[in-house]
């Protein structure tokens, strides 16, 4: 479900525009390494400019599965995107065990 998704959302995005240049993952023939060489390309222009470089790498592991999913179905709107998405994020439950522990949490 989950790569249906991704590849309906990328299509919408790319094709309205709202997907950005610098975004390198989850899209075709897009990725580290991609990024990488175009991030260096631009380091070595501004170098050879006389301009001075600062970088701050940020790592967001597993980011998606930190994201409240009220902002994200807002943020979807926003791009006027909503129906089914909605549908598939709103009253999912999320259940972990521990041994004979069980915790649940369940998203609006």
């Amino acid at each position: 479900m989950e790569r249906i998704i991704v590849k309906r959302l990328s299509g919408y995005l790319y094709q309205h525009g709202l997907s950005s240049k610098q975004q390198h993952g989850f899209l075709v023939r897009k990725y580290t390494s991609t990024n990488l060489l175009e991030t260096l390309s631009d380091w070595t222009f501004a170098i050879n400019n006389g301009d001075g470089v600062s970088v701050a790498y940020i790592d967001y592991a597993k980011a998606f599965d930190g994201v409240r999913h009220p902002k994200l179905i807002h943020k979807l709107k926003s791009y006027n995107i909503s129906g089914w998405i909605d549908n598939f994020l709103s009253g999912r439950t999320q259940c972990t065990s521990v041994g004979s522990s069980v915790l649940s949490m369940q998203y609006l």
